[in-house]
């Protein structure tokens, strides 16, 4: 965990400063504060990761939630600005506000759900850059609204990416962000090193030198961000060391997770907390080798995003779905048999096996992260 025993979060719902918790039992459902640091410790004190999905909808919501309580793992949730839009419904007519609304009920769907599935959920929002910062603020306003009635925060936490960016100013709007949400107790995840989309990085002339700030976080980066957030609240750091949003075919990223270790050294060196004081966070997850994936765990990583590939597994079966029922998307009557074909285009069935295409490619992810029948929620 990140070490704040010197200088402690204001606020009394700021996260604990040890972050001590593997062995707890926590209440199933949404966890923040000193439960998500209890999760987060339990994740790197026993070697595995959790998936972060990104939804955008209850039939993903629900995929993922039905996924985790199958495989006996905690989850983690999460909305990307687009998801959210898309969750308030494309017909309405103020996007920004849509992000807004459609964050928090996607939040609000997943408070009053998790529990019945006995398993701990984390609730997240993915990347915000500098135009998408007014979104966030927006979403810490519902946040401290939420606080007020029920004491806990509507978000585990939020992201900002502002990678692109000079460290500095990186750095600066992250303080800024943080000290609001610490006295919520919520956490904030940070980028440094940019990670890009599906060609950005791939090819590019230095990608064999690890020094190479833009492809891969520099380890005094991540002491420099450490040193300024720490004495605040508690931050996750997604660290860039060659991976890449999307998928890519095998061979053409270059991962090197020693960065990490790197990281994690230093910042111990310099301050403490132990073997790995901090909490790190794998982007661009979809398609990597599972050997770098446990090495990545092994370093203190425990959270790995995971979108393009449950995107893909909705759609297959979904496709599937309908190739193999040609009449029933084409006609109410069957025009071969006289009968009708409801029973076929009923949304509930093709959703469904959408739903299941999620449920099974996140078997392999919990089996690959090492979090399989290893929850913390009390049942």
């Amino acid at each position: 965990m990140n070490d704040q025993s010197t200088s402690p979060a204001s606020g009394s719902a700021a996260v604990s400063a040890s972050g001590t918790g593997a062995g707890r039992t926590l209440r199933p459902g949404v966890v923040s504060g000193a439960d998500y640091a209890a999760l987060i410790a339990a994740c790197k004190e026993g070697g595995y990761a959790l998936p972060a999905v990104n939804v955008v909808g209850t039939n993903s919501i629900n995929a993922v939630m039905e996924a985790a309580a199958k495989n006996g793992s905690d989850v983690i949730i999460q909305l990307s600005n687009g998801g959210a839009r898309f969750y308030a419904g494309e017909g309405c007519p103020d996007a920004d506000r849509a992000r807004v609304l459609g964050s928090v009920s996607a939040a609000q769907h997943v408070h009053l759900l998790a529990e019945q599935y006995g398993i701990c959920v984390v609730l997240h929002t993915d990347h915000a850059n500098r135009k998408l910062v007014q979104w966030i603020d927006n979403l810490v306003d519902e946040g401290e609204r939420w606080f007020e009635r029920t004491g806990k925060p509507l978000y585990t936490s939020h992201m900002l990416d502002l990678s692109e960016e000079a460290l500095e100013v990186n750095v600066a709007e992250c303080e800024r962000m943080l000290k609001r949400m610490a006295p919520l107790g919520m956490s904030l995840e940070i980028e440094l090193g940019v990670t890009g989309g599906e060609e950005d990085g791939i090819g590019h002339e230095h990608d064999d030198a690890a020094d190479n700030a833009h492809l891969y976080t520099q380890p005094e980066d991540v002491l420099y961000a450490y040193e300024r957030l720490s004495p605040i609240g508690h931050f996750t750091v997604a660290a860039s060391f060659g991976n890449v949003h999307g998928v890519y075919a095998p061979g053409n990223v270059k991962l090197r997770p020693e960065i990490l270790k790197a990281s994690q050294e230093l910042v111990s060196g310099r301050h403490g907390g132990g073997a790995k004081p901090l909490d790190l966070v794998f982007h661009g997850g979809s398609g990597s080798e599972k050997a770098k994936i446990t090495e990545a765990v092994s370093y203190g990583v425990f959270k790995m995003n995971i979108d393009t590939d449950t995107q893909f597994a909705f759609a297959k079966p979904v496709g599937a779905y309908v190739n193999e029922h040609p009449a029933a998307f084409a006609h109410q009557i069957d025009p071969a048999n006289g009968k009708p074909t409801k029973k076929h285009y009923d949304p509930r069935k093709w959703l469904r096996a959408g739903e299941q295409g999620i449920i099974e490619r996140l078997d392999e992810a919990f089996a690959d992260l090492g979090s399989k029948g290893r929850s913390i929620a009390g049942r």
